[in-house]
């Protein structure tokens, strides 16, 4: 069987546009042994360069770049003195190490999903040395030139729902296609993705975090909810209300639907109890809530 012939493609005009490297998903656990009670982190990192880089993509020249392999090595190298507190403020440290190591990098983001752990609570104490990991996590992003930062935050993986006090009625009646019946009274239960931006150059991040953490989970429980967008109203309100060092916050919230399952042909009576989890498709509202 003969081969078909080669085509060239053509040659067109192209130049390199935005574009970076580094590392990904580097899985960075620290022990903090300094007392007999233990402290641990554990957060999966993502580092990135920008800067002049077009030699190597378009000449396939790497002279004076980093590899990615040299990234991953310096995100454990640093976390042993640079990570003490905060992932943000690792971030920066990551950000100025590679703006200053890479002569071709002008620039670089730190990105972070760090799992939390709670102490097993024994006798009614946690445990100075076991843990047990919790679903929130705490996201961050570091980017910047080594002299100035942007710092963003969040919380992924909030897994909240309330009984009651929650509704969805009133909306536009699109007939033939609205089926879904008007309610004053579910069960809304939604993941909570967010994050937010500063107004502060410098600030106790871990700290504003656990405010903003706590705060979503009050305000879920303070009101009666006419919508998932009114909750996301709410939330975003109360975080800054709670949180000033925050500048403006952004929420996702999928509707995770409980539905009422037909017990009737069973010749049983569903008093709000038995419901059907449908995982799939889901209603979705995003947006900013942002200082006036």
């Amino acid at each position: 069987m003969s081969e078909a012939p080669r085509v060239d493609a053509p040659r067109v005009k192209v130049r390199l546009g935005e574009n970076n490297y580094g590392k990904a998903d580097v899985q960075l656990f620290k022990v903090f042994r300094d007392t007999p009670r233990h402290e641990v982190r554990d957060v999966r990192v993502r580092v990135a360069m920008t800067g002049e880089f077009g030699a190597a993509h378009v000449d396939g020249d790497n002279t004076d770049l980093l590899a990615t392999d040299t990234v991953r090595n310096t995100v454990y190298a640093l976390a042993k003195t640079g990570f003490a507190g905060s992932v943000e403020e690792f971030g920066k440290e990551l950000v100025r190490h590679f703006v200053a190591a890479g002569p071709r990098v002008q620039g670089a983001f730190a990105e972070f999903t760090e799992h939390l752990w709670s102490r097993i609570e024994v006798g009614g104490q946690g445990h100075d040395h076991s843990f047990v990991r919790q679903m929130p996590k705490h996201t961050a992003r570091v980017e910047g030139d080594g002299q100035t930062f942007k710092v963003t935050s969040g919380i992924e993986e909030l897994y909240v729902l309330k009984t009651t006090r929650s509704g969805w009625a009133g909306y536009l009646l699109d007939e033939p296609y609205t089926t879904l019946p008007e309610t004053t009274d579910r069960v809304m239960a939604t993941f909570v993705t967010a994050r937010w931006e500063y107004a502060v150059d410098e600030c106790d991040y871990d700290d504003v975090w656990a405010r903003a953490y706590r705060q979503i989970q009050e305000t879920f429980t303070d009101h009666y909810s006419p919508s998932l967008q009114n909750t996301l109203y709410r939330l975003g309100e109360a975080v800054l209300g709670r949180c000033p060092e925050i500048s403006r916050v952004w929420f996702q919230l999928p509707n995770k639907h409980h539905l009422p399952y037909n017990l009737a042909r069973f010749g049983l009576e569903n008093g709000g109890e038995i419901f059907h989890v449908d995982p799939e498709p889901y209603g979705l509202m995003e947006g900013w809530v942002e200082r006036a």
